[in-house]
């Protein structure tokens, strides 16, 4: 597997549309801090957990702020597709956004449309951090958003895979990225490992390989990440700042307590 973290928000957009493999993990914990310690290491993204974990909006900031400083790209998965909550994420600078629950091709339209300057998208501040609290002109503003703006439709939903060559077909979206628990819940299955979920993964991956449109997805296990690498999946959100501190822990008390 190779792997060269860019490391470099400003071009996380190029990077991921060609294909090159991206590891990042989940932040579960709203504290800017914990984002520095992240950014100082060689992953190529991080992503708020704003679906799951209890982020408010100034915790996003934050965490967001922080991310920039080291020029870390930062995704936010936000609690819902509703505009405002697109809008205060890329506001604070964020480098996308990843959004739950896309079941449909017309849900993934109005999604792309609210992550972009344009008739009826996303609403314009030039007061905000993403625009360099008035720093950055119209002009370049509209055009900085236009390259690096990563938008990725989370597919977790049976009727989404039944849609997702039409969802994988809308322009504006660049990644799916596959809700593979929340998959494995909907279909009535215990394991990630069933056969219909494993199904529904492969043809997830299918159509972005179709529509020339990227794929993520969550492991439980990063062992599998050259299995789904070789379907075409190249994002891989891996564990979660939680699951650090717990494996920590327990590796420190392997060590010490044979």
């Amino acid at each position: 597997m190779a792997h060269t973290p860019p490391h470099n928000a400003a071009n996380f957009r190029d990077i991921l549309h060609s294909g090159t493999t991206l590891i990042g993990t989940f932040l579960k914990t709203p504290s800017p801090i914990v984002t520095e310690v992240l950014s100082l290491t060689d992953l190529d993204c991080l992503c708020i957990d704003a679906e799951h974990a209890p982020f408010d909006r100034i915790a996003i900031d934050g965490s967001i702020a922080m991310a920039r400083a080291a020029a870390m790209p930062m995704l936010v998965r936000v609690p819902a597709t509703a505009p405002e909550h697109i809008l205060n994420a890329l506001d604070c600078g964020a480098t996308g956004v990843v959004a739950p629950h896309i079941r449909s091709a017309a849900e993934a339209q109005a999604f792309a449309r609210a992550c972009h300057y344009g008739a009826g998208g996303r609403g314009y501040a030039g007061s905000s951090r993403a625009a360099l609290y008035t720093r950055r002109s119209i002009a370049d503003h509209l055009a900085n958003s236009a390259a690096q703006t990563v938008a990725i439709a989370q597919i977790e939903d049976p009727e989404a895979v039944e849609d997702i060559d039409a969802i994988a077909a809308v322009p504006g979206i660049d990644a799916l990225f596959v809700g593979r628990v929340d998959l494995t819940v909907a279909y009535g299955a215990t394991s990630q490992d069933d056969p219909r979920v494993v199904a529904a993964v492969e043809r997830i991956c299918a159509a972005g390989r179709k529509h020339n449109r990227r794929v993520g997805m969550f492991l439980a296990r990063p062992q599998d990440v050259p299995q789904w690498e070789a379907k075409g999946a190249s994002l891989f959100l891996l564990g979660s700042d939680h699951s650090f501190m717990l494996q920590g822990a327990a590796n420190l008390l392997a060590q010490t307590k044979p």
